[in-house]
């Protein structure tokens, strides 16, 4: 299976946007995701449009927007306007999954879905088939900086069984308190992309951590 790592840029330095920006874009990770958060669906407050449009500018990456927003369904066509390539959004945050899945196919980009850790895969079975993305929270969303909940690596086992008996390549996110020291478990576990804030921001140097993660 691939590997890629997805710098979350949660944890840059907001004073040197750019610089951190352009830093990942050199590096080995394919990705860069984007946590969107409203202060409803989780209590922080963080990016909206016009920063995503300023890192759409510095880097030729793969736009990786996660929406940690209740009713997504209002600003999903805007966020595929101001340059991401997915669009991820919570099961938890909408009463129409459907619609918002709908909606960023129209728009243009890959879809995702993302679960909370007390939310159980089954709860996607139906869905599977309609998206590209399930990123699984390896802790609760709305802070950097917490440790990956263990129970988290049957959670993703569980749903690599799942996307293969119903014959699907769906690409598993994982997101939360990953770092070189547990990212070989979750590759194993049957993760392909694993979103890494502050092991990577807060490493000495960002881009060879970024490649002891791929390389475990």
């Amino acid at each position: 299976m691939q590997r890629t790592i997805a710098p979350s840029m949660l944890s840059a330095d907001f004073g040197h946007l750019e610089r951190d920006t352009r830093m990942i874009d050199r590096s080995a990770a394919e990705w860069v995701h984007i946590d969107v958060m409203d202060g409803v669906f989780v209590p922080n407050i963080s990016f909206g449009f016009p920063v995503l449009k300023a890192i759409r500018k510095a880097t030729g990456k793969f736009l990786d927007v996660h929406l940690m927003i209740v009713e997504p369904e209002k600003y999903i066509t805007r966020f595929a306007e101001a340059g991401a390539d997915l669009v991820t959004f919570h099961y938890e945050a909408t009463c129409d999954v459907h619609g918002c899945i709908e909606l960023i196919r129209r728009s243009g980009v890959r879809v995702g879905v993302s679960i909370k850790p007390a939310t159980s895969v089954d709860v996607l079975r139906d869905i599977l088939p309609l998206v590209d993305v399930v990123l699984v929270m390896s802790v609760e969303p709305g802070f950097g900086g917490q440790s990956f909940i263990p129970a988290s690596l049957d959670k993703i086992a569980r749903l690599r069984a799942l996307a293969q008996e119903l014959g699907l390549e769906t690409v598993i996110e994982v997101d939360g308190g990953i770092s070189s020291r547990n990212a070989r478990e979750v590759f194993e576990a049957g993760a392909e992309v694993l979103v890494a804030g502050n092991a990577v921001f807060g490493a000495e140097d960002p881009a060879a951590e970024i490649e002891r993660m791929l390389r475990v």
